[in-house]
Protein backbone atom coordinates (compact mmCIF):
# COMPACT_ATOMS: atom_id res chain seq x y z
CA UNK A 1 0.00 0.00 0.00
CA UNK A 2 1.27 3.46 -0.88
CA UNK A 3 0.55 5.62 2.14
CA UNK A 4 0.62 8.86 0.12
CA UNK A 5 -1.68 8.00 -2.77
CA UNK A 6 -4.53 10.44 -2.18
CA UNK A 7 -3.39 12.21 0.97
CA UNK A 8 -5.03 15.60 0.57
CA UNK A 9 -4.34 17.06 3.99
CA UNK A 10 -3.46 14.94 7.01
CA UNK A 11 -1.50 14.38 10.18
CA UNK A 12 -0.15 11.25 11.87
CA UNK A 13 -1.59 10.54 15.32
CA UNK A 14 -1.46 7.70 17.80
CA UNK A 15 -1.84 4.23 16.38
CA UNK A 16 -0.35 5.19 13.03
CA UNK A 17 -3.67 6.37 11.59
CA UNK A 18 -3.55 9.24 9.11
CA UNK A 19 -6.43 11.60 9.83
CA UNK A 20 -7.22 14.31 7.29
CA UNK A 21 -8.32 17.84 7.80
CA UNK A 22 -12.00 18.49 7.53
CA UNK A 23 -14.77 16.24 8.80
CA UNK A 24 -14.53 13.82 11.71
CA UNK A 25 -16.90 10.97 12.38
CA UNK A 26 -18.17 10.99 15.96
CA UNK A 27 -18.68 7.23 15.70
CA UNK A 28 -15.40 6.57 14.00
CA UNK A 29 -12.05 5.13 14.92
CA UNK A 30 -10.81 4.14 18.34
CA UNK A 31 -10.58 7.18 20.56
CA UNK A 32 -13.34 9.12 18.77
CA UNK A 33 -16.28 6.73 19.07
CA UNK A 34 -19.23 8.12 20.96
CA UNK A 35 -21.11 4.86 20.35
CA UNK A 36 -18.42 2.18 20.65
CA UNK A 37 -20.79 -0.77 20.35
CA UNK A 38 -21.69 -0.01 16.73
CA UNK A 39 -20.52 -2.73 14.37
CA UNK A 40 -18.00 -1.85 11.70
CA UNK A 41 -14.37 -1.87 10.67
CA UNK A 42 -11.44 0.42 9.89
CA UNK A 43 -8.32 0.26 7.79
CA UNK A 44 -5.67 2.04 5.76
CA UNK A 45 -5.73 2.44 2.00
CA UNK A 46 -5.09 5.14 -0.62
CA UNK A 47 -2.61 6.83 1.69
CA UNK A 48 -5.21 7.52 4.37
CA UNK A 49 -7.65 5.83 6.73
CA UNK A 50 -11.15 4.57 6.17
CA UNK A 51 -13.97 3.71 8.54
CA UNK A 52 -17.30 1.92 8.12
CA UNK A 53 -19.91 1.97 10.89
CA UNK A 54 -23.11 -0.03 10.54
CA UNK A 55 -26.51 0.06 12.16
CA UNK A 56 -26.51 -3.74 12.12
CA UNK A 57 -24.05 -6.61 12.16
CA UNK A 58 -21.17 -7.09 9.72
CA UNK A 59 -22.02 -9.75 7.15
CA UNK A 60 -19.42 -12.35 6.26
CA UNK A 61 -17.17 -11.08 3.48
CA UNK A 62 -18.38 -7.47 3.67
CA UNK A 63 -15.12 -6.05 4.97
CA UNK A 64 -13.17 -7.71 2.16
CA UNK A 65 -15.60 -6.39 -0.44
CA UNK A 66 -15.13 -2.86 0.86
CA UNK A 67 -11.34 -3.17 0.90
CA UNK A 68 -11.43 -4.57 -2.63
CA UNK A 69 -13.27 -1.57 -4.08
CA UNK A 70 -11.00 0.88 -2.23
CA UNK A 71 -7.92 -0.86 -3.59
CA UNK A 72 -9.51 -0.77 -7.04
CA UNK A 73 -9.86 3.02 -6.86
CA UNK A 74 -6.23 3.31 -5.74
CA UNK A 75 -5.01 0.96 -8.47
CA UNK A 76 -6.74 2.92 -11.21
CA UNK A 77 -6.66 6.56 -10.07
CA UNK A 78 -3.51 7.09 -8.01
CA UNK A 79 -0.76 9.38 -9.25
CA UNK A 80 1.57 7.79 -6.69
CA UNK A 81 1.46 4.41 -8.43
CA UNK A 82 3.46 4.41 -11.65
CA UNK A 83 1.42 1.53 -13.06
CA UNK A 84 -2.00 3.00 -12.29
CA UNK A 85 -4.43 3.66 -15.12
CA UNK A 86 -4.18 7.40 -14.48
CA UNK A 87 -0.36 7.38 -14.47
CA UNK A 88 -0.32 5.57 -17.80
CA UNK A 89 -2.66 8.18 -19.25
CA UNK A 90 -0.45 10.97 -17.92
CA UNK A 91 2.62 9.43 -19.58
CA UNK A 92 0.92 9.04 -22.95
CA UNK A 93 2.14 11.46 -25.62
CA UNK A 94 0.52 10.29 -28.87
CA UNK A 95 -2.77 12.16 -28.50
CA UNK A 96 -4.78 9.00 -29.17
CA UNK A 97 -7.88 7.95 -27.29
CA UNK A 98 -7.00 5.89 -24.23
CA UNK A 99 -9.55 3.27 -23.22
CA UNK A 100 -10.17 3.44 -19.47
CA UNK A 101 -12.30 1.55 -16.97
CA UNK A 102 -15.84 2.95 -16.72
CA UNK A 103 -15.27 4.19 -13.17
CA UNK A 104 -12.14 6.18 -14.07
CA UNK A 105 -13.83 7.61 -17.15
CA UNK A 106 -16.83 8.71 -15.11
CA UNK A 107 -14.67 10.37 -12.43
CA UNK A 108 -12.68 12.25 -15.08
CA UNK A 109 -15.93 13.30 -16.77
CA UNK A 110 -17.30 14.61 -13.47
CA UNK A 111 -14.04 16.46 -12.88
CA UNK A 112 -14.28 18.10 -16.30
CA UNK A 113 -17.92 19.04 -15.66
CA UNK A 114 -16.98 20.63 -12.33
CA UNK A 115 -14.15 22.51 -14.04
CA UNK A 116 -16.63 24.02 -16.50
CA UNK A 117 -19.14 24.77 -13.77
CA UNK A 118 -16.53 26.50 -11.58
CA UNK A 119 -14.86 28.40 -14.44
CA UNK A 120 -11.59 26.57 -13.80
CA UNK A 121 -11.39 26.96 -10.02
CA UNK A 122 -11.49 23.18 -9.97
CA UNK A 123 -9.17 21.71 -12.59
CA UNK A 124 -7.92 18.12 -12.53
CA UNK A 125 -5.03 19.11 -14.82
CA UNK A 126 -3.51 21.00 -11.87
CA UNK A 127 -1.15 18.03 -11.28
CA UNK A 128 2.02 19.67 -12.70
CA UNK A 129 1.50 22.68 -10.43
CA UNK A 130 0.96 20.43 -7.41
CA UNK A 131 4.25 18.73 -8.26
CA UNK A 132 6.03 22.06 -8.81
CA UNK A 133 5.02 23.28 -5.36
CA UNK A 134 6.23 20.05 -3.77
CA UNK A 135 2.90 18.48 -2.86
CA UNK A 136 2.59 15.84 -5.57
CA UNK A 137 4.03 12.51 -6.61
CA UNK A 138 6.22 14.07 -9.29
CA UNK A 139 8.09 16.35 -6.90
CA UNK A 140 8.97 13.39 -4.68
CA UNK A 141 10.01 11.09 -7.51
CA UNK A 142 12.20 13.73 -9.16
CA UNK A 143 13.73 15.06 -5.95
CA UNK A 144 12.62 18.60 -6.82
CA UNK A 145 14.00 21.21 -4.41
CA UNK A 146 10.49 22.45 -3.79
CA UNK A 147 9.66 19.16 -2.11
CA UNK A 148 11.91 20.39 0.69
CA UNK A 149 9.73 23.48 1.23
CA UNK A 150 10.98 26.16 -1.13
CA UNK A 151 8.87 28.47 -3.24
CA UNK A 152 9.35 27.85 -7.00
CA UNK A 153 10.53 30.70 -9.17
CA UNK A 154 8.23 32.90 -11.25
CA UNK A 155 9.58 31.48 -14.52
CA UNK A 156 8.96 27.90 -13.39
CA UNK A 157 5.40 28.77 -12.42
CA UNK A 158 4.81 30.47 -15.77
CA UNK A 159 6.20 27.52 -17.71
CA UNK A 160 4.11 25.06 -15.74
CA UNK A 161 0.96 27.11 -16.26
CA UNK A 162 1.31 26.34 -19.98
CA UNK A 163 0.53 22.71 -19.08
CA UNK A 164 -2.71 23.49 -17.24
CA UNK A 165 -6.20 23.51 -18.71
CA UNK A 166 -9.18 21.18 -18.52
CA UNK A 167 -10.11 22.19 -22.06
CA UNK A 168 -7.24 20.00 -23.27
CA UNK A 169 -9.00 16.83 -22.04
CA UNK A 170 -11.73 15.03 -23.99
CA UNK A 171 -13.92 12.30 -22.51
CA UNK A 172 -16.08 9.80 -24.41
CA UNK A 173 -18.39 8.17 -21.87
CA UNK A 174 -19.93 5.80 -24.39
CA UNK A 175 -16.54 4.41 -25.40
CA UNK A 176 -15.00 4.78 -21.90
CA UNK A 177 -12.10 6.65 -23.43
CA UNK A 178 -10.08 9.78 -22.63
CA UNK A 179 -7.83 11.82 -24.91
CA UNK A 180 -5.24 14.50 -24.16
CA UNK A 181 -5.06 17.28 -26.72
CA UNK A 182 -1.68 18.31 -25.34
CA UNK A 183 0.95 15.66 -24.68
CA UNK A 184 2.27 17.21 -21.46
CA UNK A 185 -1.10 17.53 -19.72
CA UNK A 186 -1.31 15.45 -16.53
CA UNK A 187 -4.40 14.70 -14.47
CA UNK A 188 -4.54 14.67 -10.67
CA UNK A 189 -7.80 13.31 -9.24
CA UNK A 190 -6.95 13.88 -5.57
CA UNK A 191 -9.69 16.52 -5.31
CA UNK A 192 -12.41 14.05 -6.28
CA UNK A 193 -11.23 10.43 -5.99
CA UNK A 194 -11.72 10.03 -2.23
CA UNK A 195 -15.30 11.17 -2.61
CA UNK A 196 -15.75 8.65 -5.41
CA UNK A 197 -14.26 5.97 -3.16
CA UNK A 198 -16.85 6.69 -0.45
CA UNK A 199 -19.63 6.39 -3.02
CA UNK A 200 -18.21 3.08 -4.22
CA UNK A 201 -18.22 1.72 -0.66
CA UNK A 202 -21.80 2.92 -0.21
CA UNK A 203 -22.76 1.01 -3.36
CA UNK A 204 -21.27 -2.16 -1.88
CA UNK A 205 -23.21 -1.67 1.35
CA UNK A 206 -26.42 -0.98 -0.54
CA UNK A 207 -25.93 -4.12 -2.65
CA UNK A 208 -25.59 -6.12 0.58
CA UNK A 209 -28.88 -4.79 1.91
CA UNK A 210 -27.33 -2.52 4.54
CA UNK A 211 -29.78 0.31 5.24
CA UNK A 212 -27.95 2.11 8.06
CA UNK A 213 -24.30 3.16 7.78
CA UNK A 214 -21.70 5.89 8.01
CA UNK A 215 -18.74 5.60 5.65
CA UNK A 216 -15.58 7.71 5.82
CA UNK A 217 -12.53 7.74 3.58
CA UNK A 218 -9.87 10.31 4.42
CA UNK A 219 -12.35 12.69 5.99
CA UNK A 220 -15.05 12.52 3.31
CA UNK A 221 -18.26 10.92 4.60
CA UNK A 222 -21.60 9.52 3.48
CA UNK A 223 -24.46 8.44 5.71
CA UNK A 224 -27.57 6.38 5.11
CA UNK A 225 -30.51 5.97 7.46
CA UNK A 226 -30.18 6.33 11.20
CA UNK A 227 -28.45 4.53 14.03
CA UNK A 228 -30.20 1.60 15.75
CA UNK A 229 -31.45 3.86 18.55
CA UNK A 230 -33.19 6.07 15.98
CA UNK A 231 -30.78 8.97 16.32
CA UNK A 232 -29.04 10.55 13.35
CA UNK A 233 -25.46 9.90 12.41
CA UNK A 234 -23.41 12.78 13.83
CA UNK A 235 -20.28 14.20 12.26
CA UNK A 236 -18.03 17.04 13.32
CA UNK A 237 -16.63 19.73 11.07
CA UNK A 238 -13.13 20.30 12.36
CA UNK A 239 -11.85 23.59 13.69
CA UNK A 240 -9.22 24.58 11.10
CA UNK A 241 -6.13 24.96 13.25
CA UNK A 242 -2.74 23.44 12.48
CA UNK A 243 -1.47 20.95 15.05
CA UNK A 244 -4.81 20.57 16.84
CA UNK A 245 -7.98 18.52 16.42
CA UNK A 246 -10.99 20.36 17.82
CA UNK A 247 -14.63 20.40 16.81
CA UNK A 248 -16.01 23.55 15.18
CA UNK A 249 -19.57 22.41 14.41
CA UNK A 250 -21.49 19.16 14.79
CA UNK A 251 -24.17 18.26 12.25
CA UNK A 252 -26.60 15.41 11.69
CA UNK A 253 -26.15 13.52 8.44
CA UNK A 254 -28.86 11.31 6.95
CA UNK A 255 -28.90 10.04 3.34
CA UNK A 256 -26.36 12.72 2.39
CA UNK A 257 -22.63 13.16 2.03
CA UNK A 258 -20.17 15.78 3.28
CA UNK A 259 -16.64 16.72 2.24
CA UNK A 260 -14.22 19.40 3.43
CA UNK A 261 -11.21 21.13 1.92
CA UNK A 262 -8.78 23.15 4.05
CA UNK A 263 -5.39 24.82 3.96
CA UNK A 264 -4.17 24.08 7.49
CA UNK A 265 -2.66 20.58 7.45
CA UNK A 266 -0.53 20.26 4.33
CA UNK A 267 1.69 23.33 3.87
CA UNK A 268 5.21 24.68 4.18
CA UNK A 269 6.66 27.99 5.36
CA UNK A 270 9.23 29.90 3.32
CA UNK A 271 10.47 33.38 4.17
CA UNK A 272 7.72 33.86 6.74
CA UNK A 273 4.98 33.02 4.25
CA UNK A 274 2.78 29.93 4.46
CA UNK A 275 2.12 28.03 1.23
CA UNK A 276 -0.67 25.45 1.30
CA UNK A 277 -1.37 22.49 -0.96
CA UNK A 278 -4.52 24.25 -2.23
CA UNK A 279 -3.22 25.50 -5.59
CA UNK A 280 -5.30 27.85 -7.72
CA UNK A 281 -5.01 26.45 -11.27
CA UNK A 282 -5.96 29.88 -12.65
CA UNK A 283 -2.94 31.62 -11.10
CA UNK A 284 -0.46 28.82 -10.38
CA UNK A 285 -0.22 29.96 -6.76
CA UNK A 286 -1.35 28.50 -3.42
CA UNK A 287 -4.48 30.29 -2.30
CA UNK A 288 -4.26 33.23 0.12
CA UNK A 289 -7.90 34.21 0.13
CA UNK A 290 -8.79 34.19 3.81
CA UNK A 291 -10.58 30.85 3.74
CA UNK A 292 -9.45 28.26 6.27
CA UNK A 293 -11.83 25.50 5.17
CA UNK A 294 -14.95 24.80 3.16
CA UNK A 295 -17.46 22.00 3.80
CA UNK A 296 -20.11 20.95 1.29
CA UNK A 297 -23.11 18.68 1.81
CA UNK A 298 -24.42 16.95 -1.33
CA UNK A 299 -26.23 13.86 -2.53
CA UNK A 300 -22.97 12.19 -3.62
CA UNK A 301 -19.60 12.33 -1.88
CA UNK A 302 -17.82 12.76 -5.21
CA UNK A 303 -19.83 15.91 -5.90
CA UNK A 304 -19.24 17.23 -2.38
CA UNK A 305 -15.51 16.53 -2.69
CA UNK A 306 -15.09 18.38 -5.99
CA UNK A 307 -17.29 21.29 -4.92
CA UNK A 308 -15.50 21.81 -1.59
CA UNK A 309 -12.21 22.04 -3.49
CA UNK A 310 -13.75 24.46 -5.99
CA UNK A 311 -15.10 26.79 -3.31
CA UNK A 312 -11.84 26.67 -1.34
CA UNK A 313 -10.01 27.95 -4.41
CA UNK A 314 -12.54 30.68 -5.17
CA UNK A 315 -12.39 32.61 -1.92
CA UNK A 316 -15.29 33.62 0.31
CA UNK A 317 -17.24 36.07 -1.83
CA UNK A 318 -16.95 34.16 -5.10
CA UNK A 319 -17.64 30.88 -3.31
CA UNK A 320 -20.76 32.17 -1.59
CA UNK A 321 -22.11 33.65 -4.81
CA UNK A 322 -21.45 30.34 -6.58
CA UNK A 323 -23.13 28.36 -3.79
CA UNK A 324 -26.24 30.52 -3.88
CA UNK A 325 -26.41 30.44 -7.68
CA UNK A 326 -26.12 26.64 -7.83
CA UNK A 327 -28.02 25.82 -4.59
CA UNK A 328 -24.93 24.28 -2.96
CA UNK A 329 -25.08 23.56 0.78
CA UNK A 330 -21.75 25.09 1.82
CA UNK A 331 -20.18 26.19 5.08
CA UNK A 332 -17.17 28.51 4.91
CA UNK A 333 -14.77 29.06 7.83
CA UNK A 334 -12.78 32.26 7.42
CA UNK A 335 -9.69 33.55 9.16
CA UNK A 336 -10.45 36.80 10.96
CA UNK A 337 -7.26 37.95 12.62
CA UNK A 338 -6.55 35.46 15.38
CA UNK A 339 -10.14 34.19 15.40
CA UNK A 340 -12.44 32.35 13.00
CA UNK A 341 -15.70 33.42 11.41
CA UNK A 342 -18.39 31.35 9.71
CA UNK A 343 -20.48 31.90 6.60
CA UNK A 344 -22.91 29.44 5.13
CA UNK A 345 -25.17 29.32 2.10
CA UNK A 346 -28.96 29.30 2.21
CA UNK A 347 -28.99 25.61 1.33
CA UNK A 348 -26.70 24.82 4.27
CA UNK A 349 -28.81 26.97 6.61
CA UNK A 350 -31.91 25.07 5.54
CA UNK A 351 -30.28 21.78 6.47
CA UNK A 352 -28.46 22.65 9.67
CA UNK A 353 -29.14 26.27 10.44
Amino acid sequence: MNRRSFLKSSMLIGGGILLPAGVMSLVGRSGTASTPDLAGFDGLVMGTGYSVRLGGSVKDGLEQQVLSVLRDVDTHMSTWKSDSELSRLNRSTDGDWQVMTPATTQVIAHAMSTSEMSNGAFDATVGPLVDLWGFGAGSVSTGDAVARGQRPGTQSISQTMARIGHEHIEVDLQANAVRKRKSDIALDLSGIAKGHAVDRVAQVLDANGVDSYLVEVGGELAAKGRKPDGSAWRVAIEKPEAGRRDVFRVIDLEDRAIATSGDYRNFFDDGGQRYSHAIDPRTGQPVHNGLASVSVVADSTMAADALSTSLMIMGADEAMAFAERHDVAAQLILKSGSSLAERHSSAFSALYG
